[in-house]
């Protein structure tokens, strides 16, 4: 069974036509992508909502193994702690640690 992933270029572009028209010009490189990462559906998403509730939307976050990786490797190459880290993706510093756990050990 083949797994499927949303079309997060068609609901993101969308999106931002219809309620964000103003923040076009600042997506516009992560837009023009072929291929969408789960990091550029968060730097989108960052992107949108950056003078919003910074909590609004952390019910549904999920983050596959490629994202994972690239936000351990961005603690490891700027040598951050895990506050660091979870303040600059905006993710639970317990979080951090699990998947420390669970991926480098």
């Amino acid at each position: 069974m083949k797994k499927t992933t949303p079309d997060y270029k068609r609901i993101y572009t969308e999106m931002i036509m219809d309620k964000y028209p103003d923040y076009l010009p600042k997506c516009h490189t992560i837009l023009d992508k072929n291929e969408f990462s789960v990091m550029d559906v968060i730097r989108l998403n960052k992107l949108i909502s950056s003078g919003n509730n910074r909590n609004a939307n952390q019910k549904y976050k999920s983050y596959d193994r490629t994202a994972i990786f690239e936000i351990l490797d961005y603690q490891k190459k700027h040598n951050l702690n895990n506050v660091s880290v979870a303040r600059h993706f905006n993710i639970s510093r317990n979080t951090l640690g699990t998947w420390k756990k669970r991926f480098l050990s």
